[in-house]
Parts: C-alpha cells; structure tokens; sequence
C-alpha cells in the first residue's frame, strides 16, 4: 500500500472517530464570552479579521475537505448567507486543512458566495477548541461567542437558522 493511500485511510478514520464523537456532543450555549479575535486571508490573499466584523451576527464554520458531512453541509450554508445577510449576518468559512490547495479545489468545485479563510496550521481551531469537523460557532453582534456546534448531521441547519433569527433580533 502506498503512502498516499495509508494516509487517505487514516484520515478517514480519525474522521469517522471524530465526527462519531462529535456528532453526539449538542450544540451549547456559551456564557457570553468574547470570541477570540483573529486574521486569516481569504482565498483571494487579502486578510479578514473577526474584529472588523463587530456588529454583525458572525458564524464560523471549520471544514475541511475530506469531511463528509463538511461537504453535505456546505450548500446549505450557502443557503443560509444568501437568506440571512441582508439582515447583518456574515458567514466565515474556515478550511484547516495543512494543504490550502485540497479546500481551493474543493471551492472551485462547489463555490459559494460567503468569505473562505484558511487556517493551515489550525492556530484558529485551536483558539476555538474545535474538537469535530464540521464545528460550527455563531457569534453575537457584541462579538460574544453565543452557540457552538460539533460535527453535522441533517436538520442542524434549522437550528442554526433559528439561532442567526434570534441574535439578528437582538441589538448591539
């Protein structure tokens, strides 16, 4: 078996331990804290920071591209930017994969209107203690982590759209 291989194979098995873990785990509300601020460049080379975002409701999604559910997932994210930005809603993709290239082609493929960022060496996940892919973290205008998700499974979509509802209402 070549290297390649052994190591496509791995991946999908720290994958599948993962995300059979994660899947498990509820999305929880956050005791308000201040979400970690930070720079990443977007898939075009120019820089996007958190902290510039201030007044919008925020959700950050880390996917990857090996990630089944981050693929089954992503479409519907789209949805979400589309219905819910006019609203002050932004939605930040974070690719974590050490090769940028593998989340590129993945986008090429499958594009989609909201900001992707990428986080190479995961100093960001780790920041946000992500645990599952997909993990998903939605942020309140104040810039207070409010809601984190672990991994996907059908139907989460609603309740993300339920929770950019509720912090969309509320006011800075």
């Amino acid at each position: 078996m070549n290297t390649l291989t052994m190591q496509a194979r791995c991946r999908m098995l720290i994958a599948t331990l993962i995300l059979s873990l994660g899947a498990s785990l509820p999305a929880w509300t956050a005791d308000q804290a201040a979400a970690p601020d930070f720079t990443l460049t977007d898939v075009d080379g120019r820089p996007v920071t958190l902290s510039d975002l201030r007044g919008r409701v925020v959700m950050i999604n880390f996917w990857a591209s090996w990630c089944g559910p981050c693929r089954q997932e992503m479409p519907l994210l789209e949805q979400i930017h589309q219905r819910y930005e006019p609203l002050g809603f932004t939605l930040l993709g974070i690719n974590v994969e050490e090769n940028s290239a593998d989340g590129q082609a993945f986008i090429a493929e499958r594009p989609v209107s909201f900001p992707v960022l990428y986080d190479p060496d995961n100093g960001i996940s780790k920041l946000y203690d992500v645990v599952a892919m997909p993990s998903t973290v939605l942020i309140d205008r104040q810039g207070n982590v409010r809601y984190l998700h672990h991994g996907y499974k059908p139907g989460y979509e609603d309740e993300y759209q339920d929770q950019v509802r509720a912090l969309a209402r509320e006011r800075s």
